[in-house]
């Protein structure tokens, strides 16, 4: 095993490094982990691949797939989307002989907003033109609501649902307990701001504090380099800063907007992304308005107020 990251430049498409984290289980990381810029892995079995998430565009996600290939010559059987946005989906067709598992209501929400052209977040503009290739709309077949198994040989991966929305309203993590490693997906970003609009503020501050419980050593965020376990509390101190901005915000009147434009960042102002406060705001004032965890809101209202926030300029995008 090697924890050192090999930098792998097969394609145009920017750096990617990998690390074999453990015994056969590699991350995948993509700087600089902003937006559609999503991490992912992969366990090596002795006959198969179990990948967990694809990436935003074609080009990266054959990118991936060629990586994988470069690793081992087995085949990927079996691929696990930890939700359902397009930076984590958007290429699951190009494994085209795997069974593609993820929480019953990623299947509904990726169908739902279809391909990213026409999709309410990636077709609205804010990041100006995409060059996304010719994607393929592959939702999970293999569907679960609470938890499933998978198993690589004897490696247990535990692929679990925390109860709640939090980033999403079907977010997965991939546990494996042998080897105390946690791919977390988008419910943890390392060094970026962490995004609710279509998840839960209150879900969000249980559901990762609810991480844990895991005990990990190593934890694969969605975006951002590998870590251990203080990335959680990182994102935990800034959920509870979105949720004090919006507390008083609200109750003095003022829009995300204009919240987020008062509110002092202070040691958050690293992260980056920081836009995503507003969009993080919209969420917030729809709960205590009385809004349900997960409720649909307007995306193109918040992007607007997300753009408008970064100056009026297209949000910062690589993919």
């Amino acid at each position: 095993m090697s924890n050192s990251p090999v930098v792998d430049n097969r394609a145009d498409v920017g750096d990617a490094e990998l690390s074999e984290i453990s015994d056969g289980v590699f991350a995948y990381v993509q700087p600089d982990g902003t937006w559609w810029i999503n991490n992912t892995g992969f366990v090596v079995a002795d006959d198969r691949v179990v990948a967990i998430d694809s990436c935003a565009t074609e080009k990266r996600s054959r990118r991936l797939l060629s990586t994988i290939d470069h690793v081992t010559k087995k085949p990927v059987r079996t691929l696990i989307n930890t939700h359902h946005h397009g930076d984590h989906t958007h290429g699951n067709f190009v494994f085209r002989d795997a069974t593609v598992i993820a929480h019953d209501a990623c299947r509904k929400a990726l169908i739902t907003e279809g391909l990213p052209h026409t999709a309410p977040v990636a077709g609205s503009g804010a990041w100006g033109e995409r060059e996304w290739g010719t994607i393929h709309l592959a939702p999970p077949f293999v569907t679960f609501t609470d938890s499933v198994n998978v198993y690589a040989d004897d490696l247990l991966c535990e692929v679990r649902h925390l109860g709640m929305p939090a980033h999403t309203t079907n977010d997965a993590v991939v546990w494996i307990p042998e080897r105390k490693v946690l791919f977390a997906g988008d419910l943890l970003f390392n060094g970026g701001t962490p995004f609710l609009l279509a998840g839960s503020l209150r879900g969000a501050l249980a559901v990762v504090g609810r991480l844990k419980r895991f005990d990990a050593e190593v934890i694969v965020p969605g975006h951002g380099p590998v870590g251990g376990p203080e990335i959680i509390d990182e994102v935990l101190d800034y959920l509870r800063f979105v949720q004090e901005v919006a507390q008083r915000a609200h109750a003095a009147g003022l829009t995300p907007l204009q919240a987020a434009r008062e509110a002092e960042l202070g040691r958050f102002a690293a992260l980056s992304d920081s836009e995503r406060l507003v969009g993080n705001l919209h969420r917030a004032y729809s709960e205590l308005d009385g809004g349900p965890m997960g409720a649909s809101l307007d995306v193109r209202a918040a992007l607007h107020d997300m753009v408008t926030f970064n100056g009026g300029r297209p949000l910062t995008c690589l993919a």
